[in-house]
């Protein structure tokens, strides 16, 4: 019994054990007594947002500039309390006066003060131009709006010393003077000058003064005196007409004749010479432009600078504004310094000496003058370029606000439809014509069907193409032939440029540079597989492709294969699509007579302190590539553009046979699409010998002038005769007087009836 009774309470232990298991708080079951009170149910709670993710996507906006998204991140009151405009100019301006091109930063923590306010502290690193790095340690408060961090912004989160209210960032800035410009001989093409700007009243001329002054103004500003007075001829007597700017040392004695009508108005200029050397290369300077603002600043700008706008000017912009120097403050409402953030000193420009000769430059401007075209000499063994020419050209100092004769003719520079700003030697695309001969005969010499002995009989026509269903094409002769014989209809074609050349070898086909031969040889090379062979030499010889010149923009050109038969005939004289620029044309011509070295066209000579010192830079000649030529090829070709000036029945003989100094070249006349053909030549000169200047290779071309050996082969003597005896020796056939050749006119012409200068 008692055994039982123990049984029974043990088992009743176990049971009561093994139910409190499943007892307790939020169960609602107990065995000793009331149940427990039930635990509230579980429901998920929303956590802030991560502010170290807030905090690196605003900076990172302002890292890119984007301060529009940027702001979209500000809490509701930064944005109540100022724009968008505003909050982008404050970041804007503190970067531009730290010359902050750049900045890092990284957040070194992030974390919730209370549930609506965190703080993110980050260490920012600014790249500043002017005054090397400046580190600072930032805080940043974050408060949480719908469910995301928004920063309640602050301009200490630029700088903690801006923190302050009325504290302002503030450059003390040293601007060294701008460098200089000059030729190869450090003569001045561009300088800092006080200036005098030249114009006539004509109402207060004299019959007596007229004379002198027309003469006076023509002699300082480098004009004919018919350009003079043409420049006034339909001006009401009370106008002030605009004629050009010199220094004071040239107007010393125009000024001291006293001459009625001349109004001369002095300034202050960064003094382009000679109405602009080279203009197109050289380039000119301009105010900083609102769209640029900030990113010269961010450089080290002020942002009231002149900076180069074009060509040297603007390429060398870097060595000419020199280092600006300043201190950066932290400046408070009183105007008081009360931190210095950072300094250093200004460092001195550095002058540009250009490979540039000015006198010939200045003669080869003039050979132009009255068209439009362009005209490249260079050093044939090294690649300076000597003189690059383009037409028309137009006065660097117009650009100038201080002087008077910009605010008249600037704006019809600008508007000029003849394109002077553009730089036709180096940026106008042509088609070569004749010229091009030169890469077809060389591509015919190398595909080994062609030898010096190859004949072809040169007649008015070409047949060739009639059995593809092609045109008849007419050799040069024949045009001239026609226009013999429609100015005197009973003369007979019996001269050596109307009749046709008959029976040619190889070299004597480019020395009379027949059509119908050079025809035969672009549709031959075509027809036996060979399409592509004129292309390859014309890249080899630099077509199609930029110099390298660096300095001053550049086109490439085109060339291309032939698509067809008549394309091949066309391409293998320079015309269908196939394009180059004079540059190209004098670098190739030059690789001919040094006997196959292209070199990279160059303009700067060297690259010199201010103040002297040595030269920080130094020309040396750089090869940059060979012409696919056998040795005995490539002299083959030399001797025929020998010929094509010295031989009696060369293209260019007529026009050069009095020129005493050796050249070899090339006359070309290239349909233009449009009017007049383009005239060209291109040549060389072999005088190292006899005269003990550098030999120079020279291209030049006229648009819509006509035949190239009656309007560019005089242009390309009369650079000769500059270069070797230091100006022009005669007279143009189509000249009365030098320079007077179609009576250009000052650019800009006739100005519209202004006020006259009080």
């Amino acid at each position: 019994m008692r055994l039982t009774r123990w049984l029974h309470l043990i088992l009743l232990l176990s049971f009561l054990a093994a139910c409190g298991k499943g007892t307790g708080p939020g169960t609602g079951i107990s065995f000793f007594g009331p149940s427990a009170t039930p635990r509230p149910p579980q429901v998920g709670v929303t956590h802030a947002p991560d502010g170290t993710a807030a905090i690196n996507s605003f900076l990172e906006l302002i890292q890119a500039s984007d301060f529009t998204n940027a702001y979209v991140m500000l809490s509701k009151t930064s944005r109540e309390s100022l724009t968008q405009e505003d909050f982008a100019k404050r970041w804007n301006d503190a970067l531009n006066t730290m010359s902050a091109g750049s900045f890092d930063y990284q957040v070194t923590s992030a974390g919730p003060l209370n549930p609506q306010t965190a703080q993110a502290d980050y260490h920012v690193t600014y790249h500043t131009v002017l005054v090397g790095d400046i580190q600072r340690d930032v805080v940043a408060t974050l408060t949480l709006e719908e469910g995301q961090w928004r920063v309640q912004w602050g301009d200490g989160m630029i700088l903690p010393e801006l923190g302050t209210p009325g504290n302002q960032l503030v450059m003390d800035y040293q601007i060294p003077s701008r460098g200089d410009i000059y030729d190869r001989d450090g003569k001045p093409i561009v300088a800092q000058s006080d200036a005098y700007a030249l114009g006539i009243t004509p109402g207060q001329m004299t019959g007596k003064s007229e004379g002198v002054l027309v003469a006076e103004l023509a002699r300082v500003c480098g004009l004919s005196p018919e350009a003079v007075q043409d420049s006034y001829a339909n001006a009401a007597p009370d106008w002030y007409v605009p004629i050009c700017e010199i220094t004071p040392d040239e107007a010393k004695d125009t000024l001291n004749l006293s001459l009625a009508g001349l109004v001369v108005t002095s300034y202050s200029s960064r003094f382009y010479t000679e109405q602009g050397i080279a203009p197109q290369v050289v380039g000119y300077t301009l105010s900083i432009s609102p769209e640029e603002l900030d990113a010269y600043r961010r450089l080290g700008y002020r942002g009231d600078e002149k900076v180069g706008s074009a060509g040297i000017e603007k390429s060398a912009e870097d060595y000419l504004a020199g280092k600006h120097g300043g201190s950066l403050y932290i400046r408070d409402p009183n105007g008081q310094i009360v931190a210095q953030l950072g300094s250093s000193p200004q460092q001195p420009a550095d002058s540009i000496y250009l490979t540039i000769d000015r006198n010939l430059q200045f003669y080869t401007q003039q050979a132009l003058r009255g068209f439009r075209g362009a005209a490249v000499v260079i050093e044939r063994d090294t690649g300076r370029v000597l003189a690059m020419a383009s037409t028309p050209d137009f006065d660097p100092n117009l650009f100038d606000p201080n002087n008077l004769n910009g605010s008249y003719l600037l704006g019809n520079l600008l508007n000029e439809t003849d394109q002077p700003l553009v730089n036709r030697a180096a940026q106008g695309e042509y088609p070569l014509g004749s010229v091009f001969k030169i890469i077809t005969f060389s591509a015919g010499l190398e595909s080994g069907l062609y030898l010096p002995e190859t004949t072809y009989d040169c007649q008015y026509d070409f047949n060739e193409l009639v059995p593809l269903g092609g045109p008849v094409l007419h050799d040069w002769t024949w045009q001239h032939c026609q226009d013999a014989l429609a100015s005197v209809p009973q003369r007979f074609c019996n001269t050596s440029s109307t009749k046709p050349s008959g029976l040619l070898t190889f070299p004597q086909g480019l020395m009379r540079s027949c059509n119908p031969y050079f025809w035969h040889i672009g549709l031959d090379l075509y027809n036996n597989g060979r399409a592509d062979d004129i292309a390859k030499m014309a890249r080899a010889f630099g077509l199609g492709a930029p110099t390298g010149i660096d300095q001053i923009a550049e086109a490439s050109g085109n060339i291309s294969p032939p698509g067809n038969a008549t394309d091949a005939t066309s391409k293998a004289i320079g015309q269908a699509d196939t394009l180059v620029t004079p540059l190209q044309v004098a670098r190739f011509v030059a690789a001919v007579g040094n006997g196959g070295t292209l070199y990279r066209p160059q303009l700067i000579e060297k690259i010199q302190p201010v103040g002297g010192g040595d030269p920080i830079s130094i020309f040396k000649p750089e090869a940059a590539g060979t012409l696919p030529l056998r040795p005995d090829n490539l002299k083959l070709l030399q001797d025929a553009m020998w010929s094509v000036v010295h031989d009696p029945r060369g293209t260019a003989n007529f026009r050069l046979r009095e020129l005493s100094i050796p050249v070899a070249g090339k006359t070309g006349t290239a349909e233009s699409g449009s009017g007049t053909s383009h005239a060209w030549f291109a040549g060389y000169t072999l005088a190292a010998g006899s005269t003990g200047l550098p030999d120079i290779a020279v291209a030049v071309i006229m648009e819509n002038a006509g035949e190239g050996s009656d309007y560019a082969a005089p242009v390309f003597q009369r650079i000769l005769e500059t270069y070797y005896y230091g100006a022009p020796q005669r007279l143009y056939w189509f000249e009365s007087k030098f320079n007077v050749t179609r009576t250009p006119t000052p650019y800009g012409g006739i100005p519209t009836k202004t006020p006259k200068p009080k």
